[in-house]
């Protein structure tokens, strides 16, 4: 009677040996939603973990990027239309070192995070060109890269022509975008020619010119900016105008 109080498969009366087999019978049985049950309680808690995103979360690049572009547009523009003698032509660099270069590089690497090609792709493109008129200023005032009075006319020519070209490029690309995007990069073509124009033909007013339209590209930024701001404020965005080509 013992044997039956202790096991509940055993009856009265059956060898010790059934009894074992018994009891060795009913442990799978009790122990496998135990462990299943314990198991469960582990699992919920690592889930999280496991569905936890890595790298960027999200979030617009154009909301960095957009202010580190107008800055920099802003100080070429004061430059260009004179508000500094022509020796103070660095007097712009530190903005769009620290300032816009920096800015696009970090906007680049957050487009490219959340897997935004074409932000990233545009960003990209003008952080390297404020970084490379920075070198040019640079190079051509501290004699970095070996160029001579004679060559610094056909130094900036060469730097004019071969982002005239890549903006150019650029926009063609972005006809399928909002039309306020592509009129910026028409803008910044514009600036350019009418820049590399100055230079060829050492006109001042031409120089200027390219200023103005430096703070028309810049205020088109601003509209752009004050669309993406009213996103993430959660307030209604501002119309961007339709795409020159439809998808």
């Amino acid at each position: 009677m013992a044997a039956s109080a202790g096991s509940g498969s055993t009856r009265p009366g059956s060898t010790w040996q059934e009894q074992a087999e018994a009891r060795q019978a009913s442990v799978p049985a009790q122990q496998g939603p135990v462990e299943t049950e314990a198991r469960r309680p582990a699992e919920a808690a690592q889930a999280p973990e496991t569905a936890a995103p890595t790298g960027f979360a999200g979030g617009d690049p154009l909301s960095l990027g957009l202010p580190s572009f107008i800055v920099g547009s802003v100080a070429l523009g004061m430059v260009l239309v004179g508000f500094v003698s022509p020796l103070g032509v660095g007097a712009s660099l530190p903005i769009i070192l620290a300032g816009a270069a920096l800015g696009l590089l970090v906007s680049t690497f957050w487009a490219a995070g959340v897997g935004q090609s074409a932000v990233a792709l545009v960003l990209g493109v003008f952080a390297s060109f404020w970084l490379s008129y920075a070198f040019l200023i640079l190079g051509l005032t501290h004699n970095w890269f070996g160029i001579g009075l004679g060559d610094a006319k056909a130094t900036q020519e060469l730097f004019l022509t071969a982002w005239i070209v890549i903006m150019s490029m650029l926009t063609l690309a972005t006809l399928r975008l909002p039309m306020a995007f592509t009129a910026v990069l028409g803008l910044v073509d514009v600036a350019l020619i009418l820049v590399l124009i100055g230079v060829i033909q050492v006109e001042d007013n031409l120089l200027k010119a390219g200023g103005a339209t430096a703070f028309l590209f810049a205020a088109v930024g601003i509209y752009i900016f004050f669309t993406v701001a009213a996103k993430a404020t959660g307030g209604k965005a501002m119309s961007l105008g339709r795409p020159v080509l439809k998808a």
